[in-house]
C-alpha cells in the first residue's frame, strides 16, 4: 500500500489529526472496513465517504445541542409516518460544501465519483408527496438553523419496489437495508416501551377520584436510531428519529423447549411486524389492525421521548408549550392527543383541564387532503382491543366536546352530531380528523384553495366555533436538493449569471427575469435542458432498453397513480393523438413523448388497471411504424426521489391534471416549474398560487373550477351526455372498448370505459376532456417557437422563489410553533 494511503495517528478515537476529508475517508477505509486505499470498489469507496461525512455532522451537531442547550430553545418536533429523503451522499455533500473535493479525493483513489453515488439506495422510508414534504422541512428547518426534528419509524422495506410484468405492476419487498446504512446513528439506550392491547380497570385512588388502570398489555421496544440532518452551509445539525419495534422477549423458552418451535418465536415476529413495511393494506382486518398499532407505535415512541427530553431540565409541565412544539403531519399521529393526555393525566396526575390546557397549547395539525376516503376513521371496536385506555379518553373528549357545542349552539342536534369524534352507524368510529382539530391550537391546510375547503366544505362546524384555529401553509420544496442537487447544469448557470444568494433566498430567481428574453441566456438555458433530456434518454436505454428522441417535446406525468390525479384522463388524449395520426393522417405539431412513472397502492385494482393500460398503450403506439418519429410512450418504473432527479430536470412539459378541488398543494408542480418546465394544469392546489406567479401567459390553464366542478355535481353530471354529442370522446372511448389495445381481450377495458360514463363519475374525466386537447394543442404550437417557449420556462424558473420551504417553515415557525434561529458554533 503507498504511504500517503495510510492515516496519520490518530488521538483517543478522535477524527483525524489534521481533520482533512481524505485523510479522514482513508481512515475509514482501513480502520472501518479494514482494506487497503488501493483497488478501492465503489461500494467501499460510498461507506467510507459516507462515514467521513457523518463524522462531520456529527461533531456538529454536537455543537448545534449545546447551542439549543445554552439557549434554552423551544423544540419543534415533527411527527409523520413518512419521510421520503431519497438518497443522502450527494446532498449531505452539497450542504456541507464538500461535493467537489470528495470527487477530486475519489478521482485520485482511482474510483468515480457517479459509480460510488449510484451504488446507495433510496432510503425506503415513504411514499409520495407526504413524506416528501417532511424531508424537505426537515431540511430547511437546518438550513434555516431552527430546533427542528423529525419523528418517524425505520421501515425494513418501505412501501414496496415496483417491477412490471406483462404491463402490470408487480409489488416486491425494498430491500434498501441489505447493507446497513451507514447514516444511521443507533441509540439503544434511549429505547421505549410501548403498551399494547389489555384491558382498563375502574378503581378508585386514596383521595376518592377515578383512577382508571390499564393492565395486561402486551409491550414492545421501540429502538431509535437517527439519521442527522445538515442545514446548507453545514452549521446546523438536527436529526431525524427513526423507531424499529422488538419484542420484549426474543421467545418463550418453555414453549422452545416443549418442542413448539414456531410459537415460541411467534410473538416476536409479530411485534416486530410493525416496523417491517410502511402502509400495511388495510382492506383486511389483519392489515387494520396492523395500520393502528403501526400508527400508534410512532407515537407512544415520540411522545415519551419528547416528555422525556424536557423533563431533563424541568420540574412540572407548566412551561411544557413553551419547550415544546408538536406538528402532526396529516392524521396518522392524532393519537398523539390522546397519548399526551394519558401520560398526563395518568402519570404525572395532572387535572384534566390543565392537562388539556398543555396538550391543545403543544400541538398543531396539518389537514392534507379534502378526500373521504383519506380521512382515517378507526372502529370503536378495534380501538378498544388495542387501546382501551386511549378509547377512554378519546370518549371524554368528545363527551366535553360536545357539552361545549351544545351550550354555543343549544338545539342544533345535527351539528353536535357532524362535529362528533365518534361517527355513529352499524360500525361505530373514531373520526382522527376531528381528534386532531379538537386537540390542536392550530389546523392549518397546504395550499391558498386546500385551506379555504377545508373551512367551508370539509369541517365548516368547527371553523364556526373555532375560526382562529384555521390558517393557511403554502407548501414548498427545498432548492437545495431540487435544483442544486438535482439539476447542477442549470445551478451552475443561474449562480454564474445572478451569484448564489438563490440557494438560501430563492426570492432572488426573480433576477432573472430580465435575461428571460436574452438571447445568449435563452440558448445556454436550452443547452442545459437538451443535456437533461439526453441524460434522461441515455438512463432510459440503459436501464429499459428504450430508445427516445431527445429532440421531441418531453410531456411528464409522474406521481402516486389514482383517480383523482387524472393519468387516464392523460390516456385519453394520448389515444386521441394516435387515432388522429393513424387514422386521420394527421401529424401531430411536434414529435411529442410521454413519460409517466409512479406507484399504485396495492389494493387499488383501478390504479393498477391504469398502469397496464398505460403499458397497453404504449405497445400499440411503440409499434406502430406510422407512429415512429411522432409519437412515443414510456412508463418509467418504480418512482423513487433518485429517479425524479433525472426525470425532472428533463421535462419539457409538466402535467398537473387532478380535478379541481381535490389536490391538497401538490409539490411535483413546484418542482417542475423550478427547474423550466411548462405546467399544463387546473385551477387546483398549489397550482392557482404558481399561476399567480409565474404569470397566466406562461401556464397552460384548462378544465373546470372547483366552483364549476360543484355545481356539475349538484346539478347531475352526466358523461354519457359528453359521449353522445362530443365525436372526439366518442372516438376514443369507442377505441379502447374494442381490441386494439388489449392482448387478445375485447372486454379487457370496457369497465374503464364504463366507470367513465358512469352518471355522477366524480373525477370529471370527460367533463374536462375538451379543454384538456386544447390546452395541449397550445402547448404543441408554441414547443416549436425554441425562443419564445424558453423564454417563458425561464419565466416559471424566475418567478418560484415563493414555493421554497424554506419561506413555508418560517411562515410555521412565526404563526404556529413559535421557534427560532440559532446559530450553533461551526
Amino acid at each position: 500500500m503507498q504511504t500517503d494511503n495510510v492515516v496519520p495517528s490518530l488521538t483517543s478515537g478522535l477524527l483525524p489529526d489534521d481533520g482533512s476529508l481524505r485523510t479522514s475517508i482513508l481512515y475509514h477505509v482501513n480502520y472501518s472496513l479494514g482494506l487497503s486505499a488501493e483497488g478501492l470498489q465503489p461500494c467501499e469507496a460510498f461507506r467510507a465517504v459516507a462515514l467521513a461525512i457523518r463524522d462531520r455532522m456529527v461533531r456538529q451537531s454536537l455543537s448545534t445541542d449545546a447551542e439549543y442547550r445554552r439557549t434554552n430553545a423551544k423544540r419543534l418536533y415533527y411527527l409523520s409516518l413518512e419521510f421520503l429523503i431519497g438518497r443522502s451522499l450527494r446532498n449531505n455533500l452539497v450542504n456541507l460544501g464538500l461535493l467537489e473535493s470528495c470527487s477530486d479525493i475519489l478521482h485520485e483513489l482511482g474510483v468515480d465519483f457517479a459509480d460510488v453515488e449510484e451504488f446507495e439506495t433510496d432510503a425506503a422510508l415513504g411514499n409520495g408527496g407526504l413524506g416528501r414534504l417532511a424531508a424537505c422541512f426537515l431540511d430547511s428547518l437546518a438550513t434555516l438553523g431552527m430546533p427542528g426534528f423529525g419523528y418517524g419509524i425505520n421501515y425494513e422495506y418501505g412501501l414496496f419496489r415496483q417491477e412490471i410484468r406483462d404491463s402490470q405492476q408487480v409489488e416486491m419487498p425494498d430491500n434498501w437495508r441489505t447493507y446497513d446504512t451507514p447514516w444511521q446513528i443507533q441509540r439503544p439506550q434511549d429505547a421505549v416501551l410501548v403498551s399494547l392491547y389489555g384491558h382498563v380497570e375502574h378503581t378508585m385512588d386514596r383521595h376518592g377520584r377515578y383512577n382508571p388502570m390499564w393492565l395486561d398489555w402486551k409491550v414492545v421496544i421501540g429502538v431509535p436510531c437517527d439519521m442527522p440532518v445538515v442545514g446548507y452551509g453545514g452549521k446546523t445539525v438536527n436529526y431525524l428519529r427513526l423507531y424499529s419495534a422488538r419484542a420484549s422477549q426474543e421467545f418463550d423458552m418453555h414453549i422452545f423447549n416443549e418442542g413448539d418451535y414456531l410459537n415460541a418465536v411467534q410473538q416476536k415476529v409479530q411485534l416486530e411486524t410493525i416496523s417491517k413495511v410502511l402502509y400495511p393494506s388495510d382492506s383486511i382486518e389483519a392489515g387494520k389492525e396492523l395500520r393502528l398499532v403501526q400508527e400508534y407505535f410512532l407515537v407512544a415512541c415520540a411522545v415519551r421521548d419528547i416528555v422525556r427530553t424536557y423533563q431533563r431540565n424541568h420540574v412540572g409541565f407548566d412551561e411544557f408549550p413553551d419547550q415544546v412544539a408538536i406538528q402532526l403531519n396529516d392524521t396518522h399521529p392524532a393519537l398523539t392527543i390522546a397519548e399526551l393526555m394519558r401520560i398526563f393525566v395518568d402519570e404525572q396526575e395532572l387535572s384534566w383541564e390543565r392537562a388539556w390546557e398543555i396538550t391543545t397549547a403543544t400541538c398543531a395539525y396539518t389537514n392534507h387532503t379534502l378526500m373521504a376516503e383519506a380521512l382515517e376513521r378507526w372502529p370503536v371496536s378495534l380501538l378498544e382491543r388495542v387501546l382501551p385506555r386511549h378509547l377512554q379518553i378519546i370518549y371524554e373528549i368528545n363527551d366535553r366536546l360536545l357539552a361545549a357545542v351544545a351550550i354555543r349552539w343549544p338545539d342544533d342536534h345535527a351539528r353536535r352530531s357532524r362535529m362528533s369524534l365518534i361517527e355513529e352507524g352499524p360500525q361505530k368510529q373514531v373520526r382522527m380528523a376531528h381528534l386532531a382539530i379538537a386537540g390542536s391550537h392550530s389546523v392549518n391546510g397546504v395550499a391558498a384553495v386546500h385551506s379555504r375547503l377545508v373551512t367551508t366544505e370539509l369541517v365548516p362546524d368547527f371553523y364556526a366555533m373555532w375560526p382562529e384555529r384555521f390558517n393557511n401553509k403554502t407548501n414548498g420544496v427545498t432548492p437545495r436538493l431540487w435544483l442544486l442537487t438535482a439539476n447542477p447544469n442549470l445551478a451552475a448557470l443561474i449562480t454564474e449569471s445572478i451569484s448564489d444568494g438563490w440557494i438560501t433566498d430563492l426570492d432572488q430567481l426573480q433576477k432573472l427575469k430580465p435575461l428571460a428574453s436574452d438571447r445568449n441566456f435563452q440558448e445556454r438555458f436550452r443547452a442545459v435542458k437538451q443535456s437533461n433530456k439526453k441524460r434522461l434518454v441515455k438512463w432510459i436505454r440503459r436501464t429499459m432498453g428504450e430508445s427516445l428522441d431527445a429532440e421531441s417535446l418531453f410531456d411528464v406525468h409522474v406521481k402516486r397513480i389514482h383517480e383523482y390525479k387524472r393519468q387516464l384522463l392523460n390516456v385519453l388524449h394520448i389515444v386521441y393523438e394516435y387515432l388522429r395520426l393513424t387514422e386521420d393522417g394527421i401529424v401531430p405539431v411536434q414529435p411529442r413523448t410521454w413519460l409517466f412513472s409512479g406507484k399504485a397502492a396495492p389494493g387499488y385494482y383501478l390504479a393498477k388497471q391504469i398502469i397496464r393500460l398505460i403499458h397497453d398503450v404504449a405497445r400499440v403506439i411503440n409499434h406502430d411504424s406510422r407512429c415512429k418519429g411522432h409519437l412515443k410512450v414510456c412508463f418509467l418504473p418504480d418512482y423513487r426521489v433518485s429517479l425524479a432527479h433525472i426525470i425532472i430536470p428533463a421535462a419539457d412539459i409538466s402535467e398537473q391534471i387532478s380535478t379541481a378541488g381535490m389536490e391538497a398543494s401538490g409539490t411535483s408542480n413546484m418542482k417542475f416549474a423550478m427547474n423550466g418546465a411548462l405546467t399544463i394544469g387546473t385551477l387546483d392546489g398549489a397550482n392557482i398560487e404558481i399561476r399567480e406567479e409565474v404569470g397566466a401567459e406562461n401556464f397552460f390553464l384548462f378544465g373546470h373550477t372547483v366552483e364549476e366542478i360543484r355545481n356539475l355535481q349538484s346539478s347531475g353530471y352526466r358523461p354519457s351526455e359528453i359521449y353522445q354529442r362530443n365525436a372526439s370522446v366518442r372516438r376514443v372511448i369507442d377505441a379502447l372498448r374494442g381490441h386494439r389495445f388489449t392482448a387478445g381481450s375485447d372486454a379487457q377495458y370496457s369497465w374503464i370505459c364504463d366507470r367513465l360514463l358512469t352518471d355522477g363519475e366524480p373525477y370529471f374525466h370527460l367533463a374536462d376532456f375538451e379543454s384538456y386537447l386544447k390546452a395541449h394543442d397550445k402547448a404543441g404550437a408554441l414547443y416549436g417557437d425554441h425562443r419564445q417557449w424558453t423564454e417563458k420556462a425561464i419565466l416559471n424558473t424566475a418567478a418560484i422563489g415563493k414555493f421554497s420551504s424554506d419561506r413555508t417553515i418560517r411562515e410555521y415557525a412565526r404563526d404556529i410553533w413559535n421557534i427560532h434561529t440559532m446559530e450553533p458554533v461551526n
